[in-house]
């Protein structure tokens, strides 16, 4: 079985997973713009199960769009926010791609929020859904 690891830029958090992604996608709401200061967000979903979660995090709780909740954990160190968790899907965690440190890493197959995508930002061919 895969076992992947994300960090905090400092290393304080560290989030060991265990298997595959049951989702990897890219968002471009911009709550995920302002959260990564960049043009999207890549995240990878796992099960809460093969999750495991090690350091101190700081919590900020997030009303999206739609009136749900996003957990947003990050280090109250070097302020990298490296997973959270979804009200509406409370037995799994987000991670953020970016903190695998990993090009290997498997690609978004799901892009959410094209509507607010910058147009010079391309969608990779990996995407097979596409959501506004």
């Amino acid at each position: 079985m895969t076992t992947r690891v994300a960090s905090c830029s400092c290393g304080q958090i560290k989030v060991t997973c265990e298997g595959e992604p049951v989702r990897t996608s890219m968002c471009f709401c911009f709550a995920c713009q302002k959260r990564t200061g960049s043009a999207y967000g890549a995240q990878a979903r796992y099960a809460a199960d093969h999750v495991q979660i090690e350091g101190t995090a700081t919590q900020w709780l997030r009303t999206g769009d739609s009136g749900g909740h996003a957990t947003l954990c990050f280090c109250p160190t070097c302020g990298s926010t490296v997973y959270w968790m979804l009200d509406g899907l409370p037995n799994y965690v987000a991670v953020a791609i970016g903190a695998f440190a990993d090009s290997s890493f498997p690609a978004p197959t799901v892009s959410v929020y094209e509507a607010r995508r910058h147009t010079w930002t391309p969608i990779p061919e990996s995407i097979v859904e596409h959501f506004d």
